[in-house]
């Protein structure tokens, strides 16, 4: 494994303080129903903490973001003590904004980072560079697109005393990365893995058995309490956990033989953009922009 980035300073995303050391309490007996399955006793369930009410300062601001046309998260982690900041799959209709919240909470952003070659918009990162001296731009190594940080499985992206590990996860594109804390409490999964579902594999180098492998191999592997946050939704969810996807996504919990003639006959139409945002995207976002 090797640090790629030393410095990083992260924008704003969901006003949330993690605390990701691993506090977690048990529930009550009076609590209720609703938060057990019928098997486990309630005293045996376990609450992991995920509100503004965590202990400020252990772990980093995270902010989650929403641009709407191509229903993509963007996501902004920071450093609250050196104030070094990481932008996670930026769009190029809200770099705007993104700038507009860095600039708000005094974050320097370091590393704007995509989890694959988008085929639905073209990303930020090029119009960021052009706006924030020495900002740089990352992607997966295998992903054919130019950058200026090429990310290889056990890379680091670090900001202040936080870092992301790179975990590649090919299948919906060869270039697919996850992007795990240090803690592992949270996974970005890109494309790979979304709530309740997974990306296409029927253009861009898809391959429906890889991609199986990839989310059982890499992101199954994660401790259960790990929060998933995906690149898009198209159901109003904002994240999930690994546990839950192992235990109720429609598509992963069947054998790797299903799962292929599943993604067979999804019959999906082709992205709207897809013409545009690769040949954008595979030069950093600033084809004809």
């Amino acid at each position: 494994m090797c640090s790629v980035v030393n410095r990083l300073k992260p924008a704003p995303a969901y006003t949330l303080w993690l605390q990701t050391t691993g506090y977690s309490r048990k529930v009550p007996a009076h609590i209720g129903p609703g938060l057990r399955t019928s098997k486990q006793p309630l005293e045996s369930v376990i609450i992991r903490p995920y509100c503004s009410r965590m202990e400020l300062g252990k772990g980093p601001f995270f902010r989650q973001l929403f641009e709407s046309v191509s229903s993509t998260y963007t996501y902004l982690l920071a450093d609250t003590e050196s104030r070094e900041a990481v932008l996670i799959d930026p769009v190029l209709e809200t770099v705007d904004r993104d700038l507009k919240l860095v600039e708000e909470l005094g974050f320097n952003l370091k590393v704007a980072v995509n989890t694959h070659c988008h085929a639905d918009h073209i990303t930020g990162t090029g119009q960021l560079k052009n706006r924030l001296f020495g900002m740089k731009s990352a992607i997966s190594k295998h992903s054919g697109a130019s950058a200026d940080i090429m990310l290889s499985e056990g890379d680091k992206i670090s900001f202040g005393k936080h870092y992301l590990t790179v975990r590649e996860t090919p299948g919906h594109t060869d270039g697919c990365v996850t992007l795990v804390t240090g803690d592992q409490s949270m996974a970005f999964t890109g494309d790979t893995l979304l709530i309740r579902g997974c990306g296409r594999t029927d253009f861009q180098q898809g391959c429906s058995r890889r991609l199986y492998e990839s989310i059982h191999r890499k992101i199954f592997t994660l401790p259960p309490q790990c929060l998933v946050f995906p690149a898009h939704d198209y159901k109003g969810q904002t994240a999930s956990t690994v546990g839950e996807e192992r235990r109720f996504n429609p598509r992963l919990t069947k054998t790797v033989e299903e799962f292929v003639d599943i993604m067979t006959n999804l019959n999906l139409p082709k992205p709207a953009k897809i013409d545009i945002a690769v040949p954008a995207n595979l030069v950093c976002g600033l084809h004809e922009v």
